[in-house]
């Protein structure tokens, strides 16, 4: 009798012990810290889209939120903080805010967003298994979608070029296989400085097209960015931007990403990341709602008319 009432009694205080771990697992507070490089509407925007699915998990989740800036000093105390916090994950939004995380927290699983060729910026080792404590949604639209886009604009489109430096050297190769895949030639040229962007160019103008471009900031710069849409223009040469920006200075067209979106997709990381997932084995997302925007007055001027399928879904239309 008495070991039967000491079976009971175990097992009532197993099924307490048991329904009060399940009770604070689900009302456990989630400490979030978020690093950002700037208050612009883009990085509000994400962190918006990723507290959206993190609270829908996690209601109870607490959201810190921390600007990283040039002043070392400064960076140093929120790096205090956030260790004082001791987070649950590190959300990141920008390439400054996860270098600074990457470089200082690496400690905590780091959930970035917002940043662009992650590969390239040396924040993950590959997107399929980003390694190390970190992984996230990039800002990158797949290679296939931005060519498949140019060939429904220039349907016998048969070499594609493109100019890059050192900086985005290592896009090259991929970029040619999907290329090739459909159909394309790829033809790069390199820029080794402002003084050779003239002549290349003229090399490319001669040879292909169209001109795809990668966000390249060696390359791009105001001056240079400026030079090649006149003289694209002026030559007819159909020029793809890498941004709705490039776009409404005179590229024909680009595709673009919603950053609500990515931040919806930084958010489906770090809850498989609170949930017990390594960072690791999650792998980074490309952006998945992609918009098209062109500018007409281009189109006009080089004798290209856009296809009704994607003029009639166009988000901004320059004029």
């Amino acid at each position: 009798m008495i070991n039967y009432v000491r079976k009971a009694v175990g097992i009532a205080l197993a099924g307490l012990l048991w329904a009060g771990l399940c009770s604070s697992a689900l009302g456990q507070r989630v400490e979030i810290a978020v690093l950002t490089g700037d208050s612009l509407t883009s990085t509000q925007r994400t962190l918006h889209g990723a507290r959206k699915v993190i609270t829908d998990n996690y209601p109870d989740a607490n959201f810190s939120i921390f600007l990283i800036s040039k002043d070392s000093q400064h960076n140093q105390r929120v790096v205090e903080s956030v260790k004082n916090l001791r987070p649950r994950i590190i959300l990141t939004i920008g390439s400054k805010a996860t270098s600074a995380a990457q470089q200082e927290l690496s400690d905590y699983p780091i959930v970035f967003s917002g940043v662009k060729y992650p590969v390239l910026s040396g924040f993950v080792e590959s997107l399929e298994k980003p390694g190390r404590n970190i992984t996230g949604a990039s800002l990158d639209i797949p290679t296939d979608v931005q060519f498949g886009c140019f060939k429904k604009i220039l349907p016998d489109m048969k070499k594609l070029g493109v100019l890059y430096t050192e900086n985005t050297a290592s896009l090259i190769p991929h970029a040619s296989v999907v290329a090739a895949r459909l159909g394309l030639e790829l033809v790069a040229v390199n820029v080794d400085s402002d003084k050779d962007l003239p002549k290349a160019l003229d090399s490319l103008a001669l040879t292909v097209d169209g001109i795809w471009s990668v966000a390249d900031p060696n390359l791009f710069k105001p001056q240079s960015t400026r030079y090649i849409l006149l003289n694209t223009v002026r030559r007819g040469m159909p020029f793809m931007g890498f941004s709705r920006y490039v776009v409404e200075s005179g590229a024909l067209f680009a595709l673009d990403f919603d950053y609500k979106a990515v931040g919806f997709q930084a958010g489906d990381i770090a809850n498989k990341i609170i949930a017990g997932e390594k960072p690791e084995n999650v792998r980074v997302t490309a952006a998945d709602v992609i918009w098209f925007h062109y500018n007409e007055n281009t189109a006009r001027r080089i004798n290209v008319d856009i296809p009704e399928e994607l003029a009639s879904v166009a988000k901004e239309v320059y004029r």
